[in-house]
């Protein structure tokens, strides 16, 4: 039997930032948790990462309580260690500490191994009429599917 495909995506990182360059990041995560993921009971918004002693964490993720989960369930939005290669963390390290970038979850999946995947990238902050700019894009895009569609 197929699984049906988790797809969580943060769809306010793209409206806020300038998305410069993604990555693929695996995610720690303890069995009640990777449950509710497959459930699709989770979220990516507000959510943030940041750089302890040189490992990468996600914070402000939430993954809702597995409603079958008994005393050893999962505190709903607890820092989870995201998993990239040393080459990886070293580069978006240092491009992070400049002013203006930040790192954001994009998206979060399981991938064809049944292993929970976080798409992470380093972007950088909108300014309000880069904003507005966004919107008129996303309406003339509306506007020209409707035209295409009579």
């Amino acid at each position: 039997m197929k699984q049906p495909t988790i797809n969580i995506k943060n769809k306010r990182a793209t409206f806020d930032y300038e998305l410069l360059d993604t990555y693929t990041a695996g995610i720690v995560l303890t069995g009640t948790e990777i449950k509710s993921i497959r459930l699709g009971k989770a979220s990516l918004v507000d959510t943030f990462c940041y750089f302890a002693n040189g490992e990468l964490w996600v914070k402000n993720m939430h993954i809702a309580e597995y409603f079958y989960g008994s005393y050893n369930n999962h505190a709903a939005r607890r820092d989870r260690k995201l998993l990239l290669t040393k080459k990886e963390l070293d580069k978006l390290q240092r491009t992070s500490r400049d002013p203006g970038f930040t790192i954001v979850p994009v998206r979060l999946f399981i991938n064809d191994k049944g292993l929970a995947k976080v798409v992470v990238a380093l972007a950088k902050g909108k300014k309000q009429y880069d904003k507005r700019q966004s919107i008129k894009e996303k309406d003339d895009k509306r506007d020209m599917a409707r035209m295409f569609k009579r």
